[in-house]
Parts: C-alpha cells; structure tokens; sequence
C-alpha cells in the first residue's frame, strides 16, 4: 500500500522509473553551476578531471552526455561504489599520490570522502546557505577562479 493506494511491484517499479525520469530531466535542464562550464573547457586535457558522484552511474552518464559535458571529463563514475573507493581506485590507477588531488564537493559526503582518502578539499557552497564543513575548509560560492584556487594564486 502506497499513499492509500494498494500497488503491485510493477506498479510501484513504474512509479519510480517515472520518478526518476522526473528528476533526471530537471537536473538536465537547471543552469550549470557559475564557472563549471568555464573550469571544465579551460582545463580539461591539460589535467585529469572526474566526476565523482553518489548518483546512480548509469543515470549520471546519461546527465552528462545530456548536457554535453562527458567529454571534458576522463571518466564519470557513481554508485554503487563508495566515493573513497572511487578515489583510490583514481589514484592507483594514475599513479597519484592524494596531495597530486583535489576533490570538489558540496555535501559532507564529499568532504568525508576526501577526508578519508587524504585528498585536498574545497567545499561549495551557495551565497544563501550556511557551511556544513569545519572551519578551516577551503569555500566557494561557485567555480568561477577554481582553477586559480587549485594552482595557488
């Protein structure tokens, strides 16, 4: 039973796969964050950029070849692995020691993960909303100038 409303499994499968669709397309459709387009046409090529999501990875390879922006990236990964795992498997794989990293994130997740695996971290977080990260965090409001954080200046 579902809101009142008795549902078989296929019933209920259909309503999520909608759900999801749903909500796929909205996050297809909202503006990219200021910045990341920017960022990610400046430096891809001239540095190793993945996207590191607790998305689905199926449905987030759908969203970034969607928007156009798979190519800038050298792989998209998402659930079901964990983001530390992802992160290690990343260094490993390239050979990169965690301070040769940065990760970019906004949730705790994010932060946690980049904790774990000892990998630099910049929180991003909007103009209207309040740090969820420890004082000390790098915080941006967008990713206008990340090049410019991650290199130093």
């Amino acid at each position: 039973m579902f809101l009142g409303i008795d549902l078989d499994e296929a019933e209920v499968a259909e309503l999520a796969a909608r759900y999801a669709g749903l909500v796929e397309d909205a996050v297809c459709a909202c503006d990219a964050v200021p910045g990341a387009v920017e960022f990610l046409t400046g430096n891809a090529g001239r540095r190793k950029i993945f996207a590191v999501s607790g998305t689905p990875e199926d449905e987030l390879r759908r969203i970034t070849d969607r928007r156009g922006i798979t190519a800038y990236f050298d792989a998209v990964y998402g659930s079901p692995r964990g983001k530390e795992e992802i992160i290690e498997d990343v260094l490993g794989r390239f050979g990169k020691q965690p301070d040769e990293a940065v990760m970019v994130g906004d949730t705790m997740t994010d932060y946690r993960a980049a904790v774990a695996t000892r990998v630099p971290f910049i929180g991003r977080v909007e103009p209207t909303r309040r740090s969820p990260f420890p004082d000390g965090v790098n915080v941006i409001s967008d990713l206008t100038g990340l090049a410019a954080l991650i290199n130093g200046s």
